[in-house]
């Protein structure tokens, strides 16, 4: 079973590493031109556009793919971790 888990998580990691780390980046970078009025020479409309996947025409699914993709990284890498695993039965030796 872990073993399953452990392909499952990387194949996810792979295929979420560019969305993840765009939406990442662009909401950084929006955050910093907007609130602390750094220039990156990139207006913060067009950063917003790229974060919520409307330059790409998937404003409506982006998101949900985003957060799917999180849930799913999220089940894996935990029950990997052996945090929700059983406990196992100690029998006492006399």
């Amino acid at each position: 079973m872990m073993r399953e888990f452990r392909k499952y998580h990387r194949t996810l990691a792979i295929i979420l590493a560019l969305p993840l780390a765009v939406t990442l980046l662009t909401g950084m970078a929006a955050t910093m031109v907007g609130e602390w009025t750094v220039n990156i020479g990139i207006p913060r409309s067009l950063l917003l556009s790229i974060h919520r996947g409307e330059i790409f025409g998937l404003q409506g699914i982006y998101p949900i793919l985003n957060g799917l993709g999180l849930l799913g990284l999220l089940v894996t890498g935990l029950s990997m971790s052996g945090l929700f695993g059983r406990k196992k039965s100690q029998h006492k030796q006399n």
